[in-house]
């Protein structure tokens, strides 16, 4: 098992930082990071240290609602979008991959929210991404 990455609190993310971080899918965390606060994409981003999981975390926000969480790990970032019982019905109707629809329904709940978790190396798979973080925000 690997571990995440960013586990120094006195770290500056910078995007110099995450492209020496990252490497291989540092184009595809720069595209999805550029396009948090688009017209497409109105969501704000957040990077800070997190002292109860010793690392830094992303947090992605639709106004005052918590979307997603990113974090970076050696060969992939990882979008979290926490989801209750409720708010996470309409997932399967989504025209999302069938496998991030599985992980829905397969992922253990944390307390009330469960999780779906999209590990991105690639472009394209943001596409879904930007679909469920969409849902989630309600718009």
């Amino acid at each position: 098992m690997s571990e995440q990455l960013l586990r120094d609190p006195a770290l500056e993310i910078t995007p110099d930082l995450l492209k020496s971080e990252t490497g291989r899918y540092y184009p595809a965390l720069r595209d999805f990071l550029n396009e948090m606060g688009t017209d497409s994409h109105p969501f704000q981003t957040e990077w800070r240290f997190y002292k109860d999981g010793k690392a830094w975390l992303c947090k992605i926000s639709y106004k005052k609602k918590t979307v997603a969480w990113v974090s970076l790990w050696p060969r992939h970032f990882k979008v979290g979008l926490y989801f209750t019982e409720k708010s996470g019905g309409g997932i399967p109707a989504l025209e999302i991959d069938e496998g991030l629809k599985q992980a829905y329904r397969s992922g253990k709940p944390i307390g009330k929210l469960k999780p779906l978790i999209a590990e991105i190396t690639k472009k394209p798979q943001l596409r879904d991404v930007y679909l469920l973080m969409r849902y989630k925000a309600g718009i």
